[in-house]
C-alpha cells in the first residue's frame, strides 16, 4: 500500500516546494491507500514547509538530521535513508520487529530496540533487504494473526511455532504414531 501511495503522491508533487502548498484533500486522495492517510496528509505539508525553511528544500542525507523533521521517527528516516538514497539501515516496523523475533534472530521488546539489535548482528551488506524481505514474510506467512505456519520452512527454530495448534496436532500425531 505505501508503494501505491507513494507513486500516485511523487507522480503529482516532484518538490517540497509543491507539497508544501499542496491541497490537504488533494493528498489524502493519494495517499488513501496507506492507513491514518488524513493525518498523513497534513504531516506531508509540514514536513515539506520545514524542508523548505530549514534546507532549502532538500531532504537531509542523515538520520540525524531526519529524526529533527516533524512526525519523523526512526522507521520513516531509514526508509528515506534505505528507499531514497540507498544507505544501508534496517527500517523496522511491526513486522520486522514480529518475524525477528519469533524467528529467534532477537528478543526484544520494541522495534527500535530490534533495529539497533539487527544492526550489531546481521552484516550490513544484507541491511538494505531486510525490510522488504521480512515485511513480505511478515504479511504473507508470518501473520501476526492467522501465520501460517504449516506453510513455513522456518518451523525448526521458530520460537513461535512451538506455541501454536499445528505443533501441538504434529505432536499428538508424533505420540500416536510411537504408540502403533
Amino acid at each position: 500500500m505505501t508503494e501505491i501511495a507513494s507513486k500516485q503522491l511523487f507522480s503529482k508533487y516532484d518538490t517540497a516546494a509543491e507539497l508544501a502548498a499542496a491541497d490537504a484533500a488533494d493528498l489524502e486522495r493519494l495517499i488513501k491507500p496507506v492507513g491514518f492517510y488524513r493525518q498523513k496528509a497534513v504531516q506531508i505539508v509540514k514536513v515539506s514547509r520545514t524542508l523548505l525553511d530549514r534546507h532549502a528544500g532538500s531532504v537531509p542525507r542523515t538520520y540525524e538530521e531526519l529524526i529533527e523533521l516533524p512526525q519523523v521517527g526512526p522507521k520513516t528516516a531509514n526508509c528515506v535513508l534505505v528507499y531514497g538514497f540507498g544507505v544501508p539501515r534496517i527500517p523496522t516496523d511491526t513486522h520486522v520487529h514480529r518475524v525477528s523475533n519469533r524467528l529467534g534472530l532477537v528478543r526484544t521488546k520494541t522495534p527500535e530496540a530490534t533495529e539497533r539489535r539487527l544492526m550489531r548482528t546481521v552484516p550490513e551488506e544484507y541491511w538494505l533487504h531486510i525490510n522488504e524481505l521480512f515485511i513480505r514474510f511478515g504479511k504473507d506467512l508470518c501473520r501476526p494473526i492467522g501465520p501460517r505456519c504449516p506453510q513455513c520452512s522456518f518451523t525448526s527454530f521458530c520460537r513461535f511455532y512451538p506455541k501454536t495448534k499445528w505443533s501441538r496436532d504434529a505432536r499428538r500425531r508424533g505420540r500416536k504414531a510411537a504408540r502403533r
